[in-house]
């Protein structure tokens, strides 16, 4: 013979069900890199587009190696340029990720580039190294 459920089995079972979707989303949420672009020698960031994303130099394929990315315009006047970007939950920290810019001048020639490596937990400071033609 069957037992009836009772009121106090069905509340567990809805307990333990909402316990679990909530685990299930917070570990599914996306973590913020957040950090600062710099010029070299403490010098104002020129005038130019630019681009952060993070990379994976562990991946050859060039179309998949960039994780995420982010444009940001400089006007020529700032001395550091705050940034975040939005890491894609499928990458964990590892030796192989790094952070780059790059400044372009509007024309589409690059100005500067600079690249640090990720570590979990601290925030980023890229310094833009000028590029020499």
């Amino acid at each position: 013979m069957k037992r009836p459920t009772d009121r106090r089995t069905v509340l567990m079972t809805v307990g333990a069900a909402a316990v679990a979707a909530a685990a299930s989303s917070v570990a599914a949420q996306s973590t913020d890199i957040r950090g600062a672009v710099a010029f070299e020698s403490g010098a104002v960031i020129p005038k130019g587009h630019l681009e952060i994303y993070l990379e994976d130099t562990a991946v050859r394929d060039s179309a998949r190696r960039r994780a995420t990315e982010t444009r940001i315009k400089s006007d020529g006047g700032s001395k550091a340029i705050a940034f975040s970007l939005t890491a894609p939950g499928s990458l964990g920290v590892s030796r192989t990720l790094r952070i780059v810019a790059r400044l372009e001048r509007a024309d589409g020639w690059l100005v500067a580039r600079g690249s640090t490596p990720l570590k979990a937990g601290e925030p980023v400071r890229v310094t833009l190294n000028p590029v020499m033609y």
